[in-house]
């Protein structure tokens, strides 16, 4: 059922079975592209990259045909241009990695097995992503404080923590300005109906109003 569309008793590649991988792997693309534009915030030129690099990625395969050494020139190319990239978002890899794969589905002919996993990794992203499966606790934040360096930070915001959070733990502490600041960094979990507003203003209060971060666990913000 998997087979390859390609005839490995033939030493050439047929025009028509190259035109048919190139047009899958090509609507497998834009199918995806258009799957990561509905479920993720994105660029015309990222899309751009999805729609077309399983395309590039058959033709690659295509040119390797079983060589070693060529297949391993092109490993070392691959390898410069990850290293080469801005690190991306998770969902922005995963669709890079699903572009990836459909190109070497369609590179190795086997058109049939990589249209019918793209249908169902699809399906699995678009449900993940308008469903609240796999949704962590919004509850969930990253707290960061700056404080002068001649205050104990050790119980200085614990009545606010008990007022405002279900648990708290300082995770990082560093110092700023040539030791006269310290950062600390909170893992903690905002109590359900409380105002964050209201947290970060006794947190302002505590810290003579110097700067205080509230984000997701996930972002990489600096303060």
């Amino acid at each position: 059922m998997f087979n390859s569309i390609f005839d490995a008793s033939t030493t050439g590649l047929e025009i028509t079975t190259a035109l048919i991988s190139a047009g899958v792997a090509l609507g497998l693309g834009l199918v995806l592209a258009l799957t990561h534009m509905k479920t993720s915030q994105t660029t015309k030129g990222f899309l751009i990259t999805l729609a077309v690099l399983p395309l590039l990625v058959m033709a690659v395969m295509i040119m390797i045909n079983g060589n070693l050494g060529t297949s391993i020139a092109i490993l070392g190319a691959f390898s410069l241009i990850r290293f080469r990239s801005l690190q991306g978002r998770a969902k922005d890899l995963l669709a890079i990695f699903f572009a990836m794969m459909i190109g070497l589905a369609c590179g190795m002919g086997h058109v049939l097995f990589g249209t019918i996993i793209t249908i169902i990794a699809i399906i699995a992203i678009v449900l993940f992503s308008y469903t609240k499966f796999l949704e962590p606790d919004h509850h969930d934040k990253i707290l960061k404080v700056v404080i002068p360096e001649d205050m104990d930070y050790d119980e200085v915001f614990d009545e606010i923590f008990k007022k405002y959070t279900s648990r708290h733990n300082l995770v990082r502490m560093k110092t700023m300005n040539m030791g006269s600041l310290y950062k600390l960094t909170y893992d903690v979990r905002i109590k359900h109906g409380v105002k964050e507003k209201d947290f970060l203003d006794e947190i302002r209060i505590k810290n003579m109003n110097l700067k205080v971060l509230l984000s997701e666990p996930c972002a990489d913000e600096e303060i």
